[in-house]
């Protein structure tokens, strides 16, 4: 074992791109971030008055053979889903524990004091104040599958899955969740609301043929990264983690943001958060070509649209998948905000099956097995 890393302790909001700033600013906050602020003091107050112990639900990261992204949430919890105690005499971790409206009422510990194990090494971050981990710490992991652990306080140590991209990769995968992967078929202004508080994964539908789709994507590609850029909340990871996992979709990181205000708004933007982390995986990894897969009933149309213009050396090729006619009345219309991209093919299809049959025509992926 290596001795602890000198490394100063770095705020895990500085490591992460597309996260909003920090509410320790200068000036007048927004009044939405100090009705937020007062709500998770009376969170947290109830929740230690129940009993609810410091728990650190980890997410997927990704990284290079140099440096890994470790993703992670610190929230109170009751006992009995937090890894610490027991149910019936077995341990119930969190990730397990929680469905639909459950996972947003524990507690976030805002700044909680966090520390990361890599290879060894240990280093200390702190979370922001919704509770997010989102640290990238110097790590000399092979390309594959690994594993680095973190505690905050006298939390029970758990294990997140990094994901370590070869330096030599040119290709990778990056998907939208909601009526992508799955299909959501709910007005757009509730479609947050059911999801997170009503659903949970065994009654979400998943999109057809996408699972047959991404796991031929891996087989002609193995050691491409697969990473699901999404809207949603944080509080929701574990039940999507969940969702995949059953339907047999390839495992990635999971790019999802933040609950809740910011400083200057009531609502934080989730073009904003896609825009952002495409930016970042197009500097984190200039070598990768990548193909972007969406719906044409969000935002995608155009995020993708303005990300191949900037990039077009980055964008293997963009897939959107088209709506049903119901679908896209529900989503409040279709999306044609696309500019053009020259040298960046487009294919549009209504399921996995019209996607393969493209790609295949293009050839990013090799013919099916007959």
């Amino acid at each position: 074992m290596r001795s602890r890393s000198q490394t100063p302790r770095t705020p895990s909001r500085t490591a992460g791109a597309g996260h909003p700033p920090s509410y320790a600013t200068s000036g007048r906050r927004h009044l939405a971030a100090r009705i937020d602020d007062a709500w998770l003091r009376f969170q947290n107050k109830l929740a230690i008055r129940r009993g609810h112990v410091v728990t650190v639900i980890p997410h997927t990261g990704y990284g290079s053979t140099s440096w890994v992204r470790v993703l992670a949430r610190v929230v109170r919890s009751d006992p009995r889903y937090a890894g610490n105690g027991s149910v019936d005499g077995k341990r119930k971790p969190l990730t397990e524990g929680l469905r639909g409206w459950r996972n947003f009422t524990s507690a976030p510990v805002a700044h909680a004091a966090v520390r990361i194990t890599v290879d060894g090494v240990e280093y200390d971050v702190e979370a922001d104040r919704g509770g997010v981990v989102d640290a990238r710490i110097p790590a000399g992991f092979a390309p594959g599958w690994h594993t680095v652990t973190l505690q905050a306080g006298a939390s029970a140590v758990v294990e997140a899955p990094v994901q370590v991209v070869p330096d030599d990769a040119d290709f990778g995968l990056v998907s939208d969740i909601d009526d992508t992967v799955m299909v959501t078929a709910l007005p757009r202004p509730f479609l947050a609301a059911w999801n997170t508080f009503v659903l949970n994964e065994h009654a979400r539908t998943p999109t057809p043929g996408m699972a047959v789709l991404y796991e031929r994507i891996t087989r002609n590609a193995p050691e491409a990264p697969v990473l699901y850029l999404s809207t949603g909340a944080w509080n929701v990871a574990p039940a999507i983690s969940r969702f995949l996992s059953r339907n047999l979709y390839p495992a990635g990181p999971k790019l999802l943001t933040d609950w809740g205000p910011t400083t200057d708004r009531w609502f934080r933007s989730g073009k904003e958060h896609k825009h952002g982390s495409l930016e970042r995986l197009a500097e984190e990894f200039p070598g990768i070509k990548w193909l972007l897969v969406g719906d044409d009933g969000q935002h995608d149309v155009a995020i993708y649209s303005e990300f191949a213009q900037r990039h077009p050396e980055n964008v293997k090729a963009i897939a959107i998948r088209q709506l049903s006619a119901g679908e896209a009345v529900l989503a409040g219309g279709r999306s044609s905000d696309a500019q053009p991209t020259p040298g960046v093919p487009w294919i549009y299809a209504p399921d996995g099956a019209g996607m393969a049959a493209r790609l295949e025509q293009l050839g990013i992926i090799g013919p099916s097995l007959r």
